[in-house]
């Protein structure tokens, strides 16, 4: 009985959990911490937040995970892709005498979390985790990479010393850059350039090494050991219990259908990504993925960031990697990350404030670097073009129009290219081969299976904006054919689903097939599909003996009534 009580109440995150992995998981979250702290106050400046908002992120919301998530790995915490988009969220807001890194600021961060939780709420109720699978990966990297470039235009004047120009577009910001190299502070550069050689180097040779902290600590001891007074530093980072505070409820509905989209936008990245993460190192060590109860940690984690002083948190591609590096088992790991991440806070916060703030810069130019994966990009040029175009163009809209309005283009530009591929799927007249293979042609006029044969692969589900193209196809297959077709046989091992539309136009096509003197045959019917053509009552316009488990008995059904040659095309993996 005690044993059911203890497995009832231990998260799934826990389930099965060995003592010999403790030794493991406080080590790796303790080496996590040091890679995730630096990271976490650079979110808060990409955010535009207070600095401790971003350490905040790392306590209370990664327990929370850890307690109702399902993941036992993904690290949750303050992210670059939604940090650029809720800085450019509350920007868009056009709320009067709002200004970055304020109190007023951080309360509107904190209500688009709560209002992101709630959302991730309703996405577990309706098991819409699927949502997250609509951005495809050539978009995701096309979304990303704009935000690298954002990030990276936010950090460069941080890296060289000079005054950030707010709320500007990025041309604009390109633009005072260049205006102000004068006031380039060379000790601000060097810490800069010092870091970024750093950062880049131990990544590419001592990856373990965890570097970050390595180089905010030298720095603050730089500073504090030699008084370099001329250095600018982040100055004090507000620590201690945090103030939750939300914005006016009147200000609060004026700016309602703004702060929905953007709490939308935020719940599309969240799902995309860290259903993206979970899966990947779910199954690179065998564990079982449950997206949905992974959404339902999120929505918890957000709304305890709303109301822990804190802003919207993400599952962290590149700190689940670190963690799993380190050989981190579980969400223990996180959770030693988040106790540390509590240690700093208490007792370390007034150390921070002689950070060099080009230090920080560099951190975060680093992370805005490596979310531009060029290598993705040469993989999807080399795969498939029009995939690269689309990336591309998210980078563009992200880059030119801002984050929120690049991912809901990332969100439209993945569900254009779903239905492209279902408009116009592939189609093949399956060939036979003097060796007895198929032969997958083009289904063009004038191609045919054999004499008098027609065997049509339609590779997509039948549906009202492309049946008409089906339509086309086959009558244009009959009508070109090189000898009178005597049997027209469909292919529907691809085919699981016809709509009312589809099934209406198959029955006039079977009226047309029959008008020839031909024989409509199917093939490799599923029971889904047969389902959905008894339904439309296709079925009875088909005689049963017409109906073949797969093409290969449907040739060899054909052959045996019209003394064709014995030879028959492979059918290897396919229903006989």
């Amino acid at each position: 009985m005690n044993r059911t009580l203890a497995a009832a109440i231990t998260p799934l995150s826990m389930r099965g959990y060995k003592l010999g992995w403790l030794r493991a998981d406080v080590i790796a979250g303790v080496s996590l911490a040091a890679v995730a702290i630096p990271e976490a106050m650079g979110y808060s400046s990409i955010a535009q937040v207070p600095l401790g908002a971003g350490l905040y992120s790392l306590i209370v919301p990664a327990i929370v995970f850890a307690l109702v998530g399902a993941s036992r790995l993904m690290v949750v915490g303050a992210d670059s892709a939604t940090a650029a988009l809720l800085a450019s969220g509350i920007a868009g807001l056009g709320v009067a005498g709002l200004n970055p890194s304020t109190p007023e600021w951080l309360a509107w961060a904190g209500l688009i979390a709560l209002v992101t939780g709630a959302m991730l709420l309703l996405a577990w109720v309706l098991r819409l985790g699927f949502l997250g699978d609509f951005l495809s990966t050539a978009v995701l990297t096309g979304f990303l990479a704009g935000v690298g470039v954002l990030v990276v235009t936010e950090q460069v004047p941080g890296l060289l010393g000079i005054e950030r120009a707010h709320g500007s577009h990025v041309w604009g910001k390109w633009a005072f850059l260049v205006t102000h190299l004068n006031d380039v502070r060379w000790q601000a550069v060097v810490f800069g350039v010092v870091t970024v050689v750093a950062l880049f180097l131990v990544k590419r040779f001592r990856p373990q090494l965890p570097m970050p902290i390595l180089v905010v600590v030298g720095a603050i001891v730089l500073v504090m050991a030699f008084n370099l007074t001329a250095v600018p530093t982040i100055g004090d980072v507000q620590t201690g219990l945090p103030t939750i505070s939300f914005p006016a409820w009147s200000a609060v509905w004026a700016k309602a259908p703004e702060v929905l989209t953007v709490s939308f936008g935020c719940v599309l990245v969240v799902l995309a990504q860290s259903a993206a993460t979970a899966r990947s190192f779910a199954q690179s060590h065998g564990d079982h993925v449950d997206v949905n109860r992974d959404i339902l940690g999120l929505s918890a984690a957000n709304v305890s960031a709303a109301l822990t002083g804190s802003f919207v948190v993400n599952g962290s591609p590149t700190k689940t990697a670190v963690l799993d590096q380190q050989k981190g088992r579980t969400q223990l790991a996180n959770v030693t990350m988040a106790l540390t991440t509590l240690a700093v806070v208490a007792f370390a916060s007034p150390l921070l404030a002689h950070l060099p703030e080009a230090v920080l810069a560099a951190v975060v130019f680093v992370v805005g670097v490596e979310l531009i994966h060029l290598g993705s990009f040469r993989s999807i040029w080399r795969i498939r073009r029009v995939e690269f175009g689309v990336a591309v163009v998210t980078t563009g809209m992200v880059v030119g129009f801002g984050v929120l309005t690049g991912i809901v283009t990332a969100m439209v530009l993945s569900l254009l290219q779903m239905i492209h591929r279902q408009y116009r799927p592939d189609r093949f007249v399956i060939g036979v081969g003097d060796d007895g293979r198929r032969q997958y042609e083009p289904a063009k006029p004038g191609h045919q299976s054999l004499p008098g044969l027609i065997v049509f692969r339609y590779d997509a589900d039948l549906f009202y904006a492309n049946v008409g193209r089906f339509s086309d196809d086959v009558t244009a297959l009959v009508k070109g054919a090189p000898d009178p077709v005597k049997w027209l046989v469909l292919d529907c091992s691809a085919v699981s689903d016809v709509d009312y539309s589809a099934a209406k136009a198959i029955s006039s096509l079977i009226g047309f097939v029959h008008s020839v003197g031909a024989r409509f045959v199917l093939a490799g019917v599923t029971p889904e599909l047969r389902e959905s053509l008894d339904s439309a009552r296709i079925m009875s316009e088909i005689s049963a003996d017409l109906v073949y488990p797969g093409v290969g008995s449907a040739v060899r059904a054909f052959r045996a009534e019209h003394g064709s040659p014995a030879s028959t095309p492979d059918t290897s993996g396919t229903a006989q």
